[in-house]
């Protein structure tokens, strides 16, 4: 059997879930995902999860947050003045989307206040340990998806 190595695309199912067992995201109903291998833009410890696995191996692995999303930072916090969003009303917990010089970002509304209001721009699982199960279905050279190209387990927002 072939083995996962280093620049194959690789095609997998998975469940991703928390430590208290929610599923965060899965590829249940849709199609498997597919990734290069040693590619970039998916999460270290994943991609160094399926090295070496062969078609239809099953694998559960855990990821602490420095393999996956990162720690949660403080520096990405900020807090902007209420009136900065004219006549938009947010509320807290509402993905807000901001312009910024490396493109498009996305915060995560935490407190309102009369004068200002807070959001985070951590990833939603920055700071959490993560839990995956996975079953590679194929393996090849060459890529045999065409889609948005988004490589991430969990977040297609970039797409």
């Amino acid at each position: 059997m072939t083995k996962v190595k280093n620049g194959d695309f690789v095609q997998l199912h998975y469940t991703g879930t928390l430590e208290d067992g929610t599923v965060f995201d899965s590829s249940d109903g849709r199609g498997p995902l597919e990734f290069q291998v040693g590619g970039g833009g998916i999460i270290a410890g994943f991609n160094d999860a399926v090295m070496d696995m062969e078609v239809n191996g099953e694998k559960t692995f855990t990821l602490a947050p420095e393999q996956a999303y990162g720690e949660k930072r403080e520096d990405l916090t900020r807090e902007f003045p209420m009136d900065m969003l004219g006549d938009h009303a947010i509320e807290v917990g509402q993905v807000l989307r901001f312009s910024s010089p490396q493109g498009p970002v996305s915060g995560t509304v935490l407190s309102l206040d009369p004068d200002k209001f807070t959001v985070d721009f951590n990833h939603p699982l920055a700071g959490k340990t993560l839990e995956f199960s996975i079953k590679v279905v194929g393996v090849t050279d060459k890529p045999t998806q065409m889609g948005c190209s988004c490589t991430s387990p969990s977040d297609c927002s970039s797409c």
